[in-house]
């Protein structure tokens, strides 16, 4: 009789909470269009325009392995449509085994971030396309022009950058490579759920998720995830309240972004990644450390705000989270067939 009191009065709980949730929406609401922005239709700048030709060019780019050292490796490899633009490592692998040094983050709508990299030494998307075409360990050739030569023995390529960038007396450049593979990317947006959520649908998130979404304001965790990509925009000290790698369990401890700027005031100092697709997209952290979302929310809490949150909370705050998955972007779903090869003397 106890346990079926219980299990009445936890019913009713549920329901009062619920009712209160209703009453609230409207504020919620209202208070969420003041924190978050949904997903813009498409993204293009000044310097990035996005053109049809060019998009067709970067994808194919990006889905190419024959421009890295034993082409075997794509921007793909680590960044994989079957697990939503990362690779379900804890650091990814490139070349000839080589490990990088963090995780991968997802591709997908990386239009938004406007810090690029873990510790933000890429100026751009372009930027770090460039850089990746001359890296040791995302290409492993010993210098750009080797990687031109790839591409310029490829014959269906000639015709592609000289459709992409008409204007160009010599198209197929370390700089157009970056620019179309850029382009791309930009076209990687996956509205989801939230995002209905935010233009009016109540309905889009789960009663879970709506709570879940009231605590991740409340407790703090949009002081850093906020905007329309839901975080990838600041820096911020990753260990406030507690150090990182003892509450993950990490077997490393990075420096952050004071390997880069050399200013003790960076130490340990990362971007606040983007939270879109976060559902699909573990490990998590610079270093891969924790597998799983719950754990991550929990450990977020405690080391960045000083937040012990109950089961309860944190399965709401999950489900917010994964209110944030959308589809993948049928040009990203499937990889192209990629323009054949030279046939060399001997061969048939």
């Amino acid at each position: 009789m106890a346990d079926t009191r219980l299990i009445f009065a936890s019913a009713a709980a549920v329901l009062v909470a619920s009712a209160a949730m209703a009453a609230d929406e409207p504020a919620l609401l209202a208070e969420a269009r003041q924190v978050f922005q949904p997903l813009p239709k498409q993204l293009s700048t000044a310097e990035a325009t996005l053109g049809n030709e060019r998009i067709k060019l970067g994808r194919m780019l990006f889905f190419d392995p024959r421009l890295t050292v034993d082409g075997n490796v794509s921007c793909a490899t680590c960044h994989q449509p079957a697990l939503y633009g990362a690779d379900g490592l804890s650091k990814s692998i490139g070349v000839q085994q080589r490990p990088h040094p963090r995780n991968a983050p997802t591709v997908l709508n990386s239009g938004l971030n406007t810090i690029v990299h873990w510790r933000g030494d890429r100026d751009s998307l372009e930027d770090q396309a460039s850089k990746a075409l001359q890296s040791p360990i995302t290409n492993g050739l010993p210098d750009i022009a080797a990687a031109l030569d790839r591409l310029k023995r490829i014959p269906g390529y000639a015709p592609l950058f000289n459709a992409a960038f008409p204007g160009d007396a010599a198209p197929l450049n370390v700089g157009n490579v970056a620019n179309a593979i850029s382009a791309y990317e930009r076209t990687l947006l996956t509205p989801a759920p939230f995002d209905a959520y935010l233009v009016g649908d109540a309905d889009a998130l789960s009663p879970s998720a709506r709570r879940g979404l009231a605590s991740f304001i409340n407790i703090g965790c949009s002081a850093c995830h906020n905007g329309v990509g839901i975080g990838g925009s600041i820096y911020q000290k990753f260990g406030i309240v507690e150090d990182y790698w003892t509450a993950t369990g990490s077997q490393t401890i990075d420096k952050g972004r004071a390997d880069v700027t050399k200013d003790p005031a960076d130490l340990y100092v990362f971007r606040a990644p983007s939270l879109r697709n976060v559902a699909m997209t573990a490990p998590y952290f610079h270093d891969g450390s924790v597998s799983m979302l719950s754990d991550a929310v929990r450990i977020m809490a405690r080391v960045q705000l000083g937040s012990k949150l109950s089961d309860p909370e944190v399965n709401d705050i999950v489900a917010f989270l994964e209110s944030l998955t959308g589809e993948l972007p049928p040009a990203f779903a499937t990889a192209p067939i990629l323009t054949p090869a030279a046939v060399t003397a001997g061969q048939h």
